[in-house]
């Protein structure tokens, strides 16, 4: 290429030379300034355009063969188009180079702006993949390290019944009370570290002893166990004031906006109280549901003796009544020994609920305590349904609810493990485990 600037140069011209003789370099560049000039006028003159820069320096490459001369003529350009093209047209007008007859002929114009177009496209993309592959980690294993470091650093464990809690119950005049581990983590994404769950379905003493200190508001989901939770605790506690979730939300999924609509709109204890005045108590629903109680069996000094049939007790105990004799073959059978947690189980079984925390996901685990898979929450009822057998355990970030129950009774699941459960333990054969068991 021409000695021309590099950023003002934008067409090169690329022109062959056939020569019927044996000529040098100087005089292929003599014929081209000799046999143009005054051609096109003094705007165009080679030497001027030469002199400014416009026309870089002609390079000129020849070859002899057999009494003959061929070669290439370069002419960088910093014209614009038209007026390149007629510099190139004027070449083929050289009719002699020297003593001999030539003949020149334009063999292309390179417009080197797409040349560079083209490198900096293909730059792009090399530097482009390099920057995806080797820097920059995947946008959602961002969110996911940095919500995940953010909530195992805020939440705590408070009180002799170390209920998982926000870092700001003690110097907080308000605190908010919630119903599980779930709830308490996405009040503290959302900004709200004077929060702390009950863990469980009853209330536990640290919940009541804070009701006596602070100004105590409840927060459920906003579905009719929220009801029962509220009048339990209030029958307890202190409670100041109820707020529930949106119709059909648990607290866990409710996003900041819900959560400070929902703030605004509490009510007192009271008023809540009269407008649930209807709804049974938490205990009272569970006993109704729950199947009667067999007699146990007695014991002595050899063993279990064996409960007499009904009939036989009615002969030998003027306290039982015909109804309770009638009644007790019908007796329902009772739930079947649940599996025994190894130690081994339980140390894997919190391994896994650990890395689980904040990710919405969950596992599935073969008897041998192998992954089969992972995958999010609300995929888990259906997935269980798909697998169908096989499956020993499950493990998630979430609340266990009857209906993950259900699938798991009809599965042989034997170990359901989640933050926290929705399902007392008596009321199912799988043995369920939270976070309050490790």
């Amino acid at each position: 290429m021409g000695k021309i600037s590099p950023v003002s140069a934008k067409y090169i011209v690329h022109t062959s030379i056939q020569i019927e003789g044996v000529v040098d370099r100087p005089d292929v560049i003599g014929a081209i300034f000799g046999q143009t000039e005054g051609l096109l006028g003094s705007d165009l003159e080679l030497r001027e355009l030469q002199r400014s820069g416009r026309i870089g320096r002609i390079e000129v490459d020849t070859d002899i063969k057999t009494g003959k001369t061929e070669g290439v003529i370069i002419i960088p350009s910093s014209l614009d188009k038209e007026e390149t093209v007629i510099i190139a047209a004027s070449l083929e007008t050289i009719q002699r180079i020297g003593p001999c007859n030539a003949k020149v002929r334009v063999l292309k114009i390179e417009d080197i702006r797409i040349s560079k177009r083209l490198y900096v496209i293909e730059r792009a993309k090399e530097l482009l993949r390099t920057l995806q592959d080797d820097v920059l980690p995947d946008s959602q294993e961002i969110t996911d390290e940095v919500a995940q470091s953010v909530r195992m650093m805020n939440i705590t464990e408070y009180g002799n019944d170390r209920l998982p809690a926000g870092p700001a119950i003690d110097e907080s005049e308000e605190v908010i009370v919630v119903e599980g581990r779930a709830d308490v983590l996405n009040m503290l994404k959302n900004g709200f570290n004077n929060v702390i769950a009950m863990n469980g379905t009853s209330v536990p003493q640290t919940i009541i002893d804070l009701s006596k200190q602070k100004v105590l508001t409840l927060f459920v989901d906003g579905d009719r166990g929220g009801d029962l939770i509220i009048k339990e605790a209030m029958g307890v506690a202190e409670i100041d004031f109820v707020i529930k979730a949106p119709d059909g939300k648990e607290v866990e999924e409710i996003t900041k906006k819900e959560i400070h609509k929902a703030l605004r709109s509490k009510v007192a204890a009271e008023q809540a109280k009269m407008e649930i005045k209807d709804v049974p108590k938490r205990s009272e629903v569970i006993r109704k549901t729950l199947p009667p109680r067999t007699a146990p069996a007695q014991q002595s000094a050899y063993g279990p003796r064996k409960v007499l049939p009904a009939r036989t007790m009615s002969a030998s105990s003027s306290a039982v009544s015909p109804r309770t004799a009638s009644a007790a073959p019908s007796a329902p059978r009772p739930a079947e020994k649940k599996s025994a947690l190894g130690s081994e189980q339980q140390e894997k079984f919190k391994q896994l609920l650990e890395d689980l925390i904040g990710t919405r996901g969950a596992y599935i685990l073969d008897d041998k305590l192998n992954i089969l898979g992972k995958v999010p929450t609300s995929e888990l009822e259906s997935t269980m349904k798909s697998l169908s057998t096989g499956i020993f355990a499950v493990v998630f970030d979430g609340s266990i609810t009857r209906e993950i129950v259900d699938v798991a009774e009809r599965t042989k699941t034997q170990f359901v493990v989640a933050m926290d459960s929705k399902v007392k333990p008596a009321e199912t054969k799988v043995v369920l485990l939270t976070s309050m068991n490790f």
